[in-house]
């Protein structure tokens, strides 16, 4: 009974060796690439120049090895100091995004290496290299009025960089740069204290100058209501007078076409005393012609 166990060990010890073989040998044969990356096939060292795409893949076992390449969208954020055109000291903070060309992948990694490596010892250097220039060309305040257009600058100049250091390695659109952005400018104390003092006598001569505005605005109101005030009482007094003068003239005209108004006229002026006799004889009751010459408005 003893020896059953003995010859079942026996049986089962070579079976198990065979299987952990096997698995050890079936996990050899295949890779997985995991999603946004590509495998670069290294047979005994020898880079293969077809990438594998991401998922499930067998290779020849033991011979060849497989490298993960990230060819998704990365950043690299970069810090470059310099000199404006106007010699003033700017530090300027740059990210750039980019990626690898899955297709080229293979020749990437054999001549420079995995997307760390590309990132430090070419995307980085190429940055730097491309503000410095560019911030050369503008002055500090043209670099903060002109942002827009710095970066593209900056966006052209890099990606020219890359082309031409990329085309003496035969390994030219293998890097492709997304996109560009400054993310910050950073100016000398000197200089920042220049354009707040600027800032400040900008609006010291602003606010000068819209003082001197509401004032004249006041007296140009003042002496337009003087104006209206007097044109008003010109008016008035002219209206007056045309109706002045044309009630007398009405008056005039009625007094010459009904004679009896004057002597109505007369009557109300009596203050109601007979005329006195004297010895030289008898005077008339009234003196129409003199009362008439009386009430004759006189011609203006």
């Amino acid at each position: 009974m003893s020896q059953l166990p003995n010859n079942l060990a026996r049986i089962l010890t070579p079976l198990l060796i065979f299987l952990v073989l096997g698995f050890a040998l079936l996990g050899s044969m295949t890779v997985i690439v995991e999603s946004g990356h590509v495998g670069v096939i290294r047979t005994l060292g020898a880079v293969q120049p077809v990438a594998l795409n991401e998922g499930f893949h067998f290779k020849k076992p033991f011979i060849d090895k497989i490298e993960q390449v990230d060819i998704r969208l990365t950043a690299s954020k970069e810090q470059a100091t310099a000199a404006s055109k106007d010699l003033q000291t700017v530090t300027t903070q740059v990210t750039t995004q980019f990626s690898l060309n899955g297709d080229l992948s293979p020749q990437i990694y054999q001549k420079i290496g995995t997307l760390t490596k590309v990132s430090a010892s070419l995307v980085q250097p190429a940055i730097q290299e491309c503000v410095k220039s560019v911030t050369a060309k503008f002055t500090a305040e043209e670099l903060v009025t002109k942002r827009e257009f710095v970066k593209q600058q900056i966006q052209e100049a890099l990606t020219n960089f890359l082309n031409n250091t990329l085309r003496e390695k035969d390994l030219l659109n293998s890097i492709n740069i997304a996109n560009l952005a400054i993310t910050d400018f950073s100016f000398s104390e000197e200089f920042n204290r220049a354009i707040e003092l600027k800032v400040k006598a900008e609006q010291m001569a602003l606010q000068a100058k819209n003082e001197k505005l509401m004032r004249v605005t006041q007296a140009e109101a003042a002496a337009e209501e003087r104006m209206l005030a007097a044109s008003a009482e010109a008016f008035s007094i002219e209206a007056q007078s045309k109706a002045r003068a044309d009630a007398i003239r009405r008056e005039a005209e009625a007094l010459q076409q009904s004679p009896q108004i004057i002597q109505l006229r007369t009557i109300e002026k009596w203050d109601g005393v007979l005329p006195r006799i004297t010895s030289g004889g008898i005077v008339p009751f009234l003196n129409l012609d003199k009362e008439m010459q009386d009430q004759s408005p006189q011609q203006p």
